[in-house]
């Protein structure tokens, strides 16, 4: 059976969370770099900061329901709540779900 070893983030500051995630986005950046692909070819395609952010608590939130996707009803409340929880990261929330956005789906 596999080990789980993934820590959530419970109730860390929006500050902390930004800066976990920038610190992995520099990890990335800087291991793309190492493997020898030119930064004009892949940096458009990393999330901002706050990107990261919501898919790294929509992450904990599929952890802590025995890592199930979730149906689409409940992907929507699960975004809603880190909006509500993390007032600024609304507008990336409600980006991420939007007509084109990378977690849009049909919701109604």
């Amino acid at each position: 059976m596999a080990v789980n070893n993934h820590i959530p983030r419970g109730r860390a500051s929006l500050e902390v969370l930004r800066a976990e995630a920038h610190q992995e986005l520099d990890t990335i950046v800087e291991e793309r770099l190492l493997s020898g692909e030119d930064p004009w070819a892949f940096m458009e395609e990393l999330p901002t900061v706050d990107e990261l952010v919501v898919y790294l608590l929509r992450a904990d939130a599929i952890d802590a329901n025995d890592g199930r996707q979730p149906s689409p009803t409940r992907e929507y409340r699960v975004l809603r709540q880190i909006a509500l929880e993390h007032p600024g990261l609304t507008k990336t929330v409600w980006r991420l779900l939007g007509d084109n956005g990378p977690l849009a789906r049909q919701y109604w």
